[in-house]
């Protein structure tokens, strides 16, 4: 079976060629969690056909569980469509993901754009009490299904304190106030628009070096919290920046454009599935 191993600001995916349905979804998660483990990724992408759209995307965490979407995964799979001749279109790339269609475009051969799905809910303002210390969360499901998501600012560099942020950031992911679980960022305002962050990834079940969509909340949350009069955000993840534009109106956030470099590690056609 065909591969590619990629990643998008150091967030790592395998690519397997499923373009044939030849593997079904239970077969996906399984060779998830091996593959992942194998080439020390943070999650598998099963490139799949679709109807209405490119290209589908079957996103599977490092741990086998089943992901309504991944930002940074969609951008690495834009490029793949691209090189592989399943998109004819650089400039609108269609993904079906199980958050719905997404729209990417090649800006060069090494940066890609993806449209993040809308909000579906928001709440400014979720305390969540774990370990005995009350947290103030900006809550977001992006897409509906929505991608859980929540932010907390801190007033320290959070890419220095991940030994001490990853059990606060492990209680939080868990916590009841969080019916489906969430992806834990912490993020630390370097400016107007700007800022440096980690997230804790569901199905990783620890931080990766940068999460699509967790940028795309945290950007929500800054405009959503007025810490920007601008529509451009720039976040510096362990990875490396992403940018992230949204338009943001009243109570309404939409049109989250998240852009940032893919890198192509390798590819082969030596994987096995048994």
């Amino acid at each position: 079976m065909k591969y590619s191993k990629m990643h998008g600001a150091g967030n790592g995916f395998v690519l397997v060629d499923n373009t044939d349905s030849a593997l079904s979804r239970d077969k996906c998660r399984k060779l998830a969690v091996r593959l992942c483990r194998e080439k020390e990724t943070d999650g598998l992408i099963a490139v799949c056909p679709a109807e209405d759209a490119d290209i589908s995307m079957l996103f599977i965490n490092s741990d086998g569980s089943v992901g309504e979407m991944c930002g940074n995964g969609a951008r690495c799979l834009a490029k793949y469509a691209v090189e592989h001749g399943l998109s004819h279109d650089p400039d609108n790339i269609l993904i079906r993901t199980d958050a719905g269609i997404i729209h990417a475009r090649r800006i060069n051969d090494g940066l890609y754009e993806v449209r993040l799905n809308d909000p579906s809910v928001i709440d400014p303002h979720r305390l969540v009490r774990v370990g005995g210390k009350s947290y103030d969360c900006f809550y977001t499901e992006l897409g509906d299904p929505g991608i859980p998501h929540a932010v907390v600012f801190t007033d320290s560099d959070p890419h220095t304190r991940l030994n001490d942020l990853r059990e606060t950031g492990r209680a939080l992911r868990f916590a009841a106030e969080f019916p489906k679980g969430a992806n834990v960022s912490f993020a630390m305002k370097t400016g107007r628009a700007s800022a440096k962050a980690v997230t804790f990834e569901r199905g990783v079940e620890d931080f990766t070096l940068a999460c699509g969509t967790g940028c795309g909340a945290i950007a929500c949350a800054m405009a959503f919290n007025g810490s920007s009069c601008g529509e451009r955000f720039i976040i510096e993840m362990p990875g490396g920046l992403l940018e992230v534009r949204l338009h943001f109106s009243g109570q309404m956030i939409r049109d989250i454009f998240l852009t940032g470099p893919v890198v192509t590690v390798e590819e082969g056609n030596t994987i096995y599935v048994s």
